[in-house]
């Protein structure tokens, strides 16, 4: 048996496909089971993954048509006997891919733009669900396989390596943060579409961490992000103290999420890095309520949701999963997004401080 997990969507859509990825192992504990993701850190997720046999990374979007093609047929010939393509994929060019990968039984989940041409580059699907996880969502492949869920539970998975844990370890020892209580933030939001529409204002940002410097003396905040997130990070920098926020400049990934386990609390949007944080259960999670939160990307652990009154329980009004960016103008989502305010987000986040253990 040879079965390939489709997900090229974003990172953190990654981290939703690792609960199938182990039940198809628990199913098929013989099997050849490999995974197809498009970028750098969806393979640094599931390094190490000791559910699968080997991990495919193709940037198709990138590599342009005629490579792109040329990749996915030299997939076909593997000979997969079933490929699954996880929750949210709603492009029909997943579909395609699956496609040309050519497994015998291509299982998926119809989306809002699904079309006649979807239902024949697949051999079966499965409406996806507002109302539960992506996770979930993903699990809900298994019927069409003819296989049930057979663990206990299901949570992100991710296998850091002892250097991976050492390499965090060495950061805080190296800027003397054993002692501090952490808040790591995020100020981005991904670059794909028009979801960099969704961030919270800098200048915002920068007032919070202004605020929490002289509410929290002892805090430590760390900025993680990767180069697009750099001249932000030196905007922050230059107006805060050299002795209170850090710019966390990682090897990858995986070192980011080690990290990110030494942090007492994380703020951001709904990003890659939130789910990450959610993987390594960081006690003080906060999340910024954006157009596109919604179910199925909420952390798979306890965090406190910071409200938008803009967006008001109309998420779906402004984004679904059917290809698209969010709905409105720039000007539009700017504003959406600049309704919360600094002093908003610092009792929040003070509250939540005050009541994690440590000294801040």
């Amino acid at each position: 048996m040879k079965i390939l997990v489709i997900s090229l969507a974003g990172i953190g859509d990654t981290l939703f496909a690792t609960p199938l990825i182990h039940e198809l192992r628990a199913n098929f504990p013989e099997a050849q089971i490999d995974a197809l993701v498009l970028w750098r850190g969806s393979k640094d997720i599931l390094e190490g993954n000791p559910h699968l046999n080997t991990i495919y990374q193709k940037n198709l979007i990138a590599s342009g048509t005629y490579q792109s093609v040329q990749f996915l047929l030299s997939l076909r010939k593997q000979g997969y006997d079933i490929t699954l393509n996880t929750h949210p994929q709603s492009r029909i060019h997943y579909r395609a891919a699956a496609w040309l990968v050519g497994a015998r039984t291509r299982v998926s989940h119809r989306y809002h733009n699904s079309n006649i041409l979807d239902e024949l580059f697949i051999t079966g699907s499965v409406e996806q669900n507002y109302d539960q996880h992506a996770i979930e969502n993903n699990l809900a492949l298994l019927k069409l396989i003819g296989v049930k869920k057979k663990l206990p539970g299901h949570d992100y998975e991710l296998f850091l390596s002892p250097a991976e844990a050492k390499w965090a370890e060495d950061y805080v020892a190296q800027n003397k943060l054993a002692r501090r209580k952490i808040l790591g933030i995020h100020v981005g939001s991904g670059g794909t579409k028009n979801l960099a529409l969704r961030r919270w204002p800098l200048e915002n940002f920068l007032e919070l961490i202004q605020t929490l410097g002289q509410t929290h003396p002892r805090l430590a905040v760390l900025l993680f992000g990767g180069p697009e997130e750099e001249k932000d990070h030196a905007k922050i920098l230059a107006a805060t103290s050299r002795d209170q926020v850090f710019e966390v400049k990682t090897p990858g990934l995986r070192q980011a999420a080690a990290l990110l386990k030494k942090c007492a609390a994380f703020l951001s949007v709904d990003t890659a890095l939130m789910h990450l944080a959610a993987a390594m259960k960081v006690p003080g999670q906060m999340v910024i309520e954006t157009p596109t939160w919604n179910k199925p990307i909420e952390p798979r652990n306890a965090f406190t949701l910071i409200k938008n009154p803009a967006v008001a329980g109309r998420n779906l009004d402004f984004y679904r999963y059917d290809g698209r960016g969010i709905k409105g103008s720039p000007g539009e989502l700017r504003r959406c997004m600049a309704v919360i305010t600094a002093q908003e987000v610092h009792a929040i986040s003070a509250k939540a401080l005050d009541r994690l253990p440590g000294a801040d």
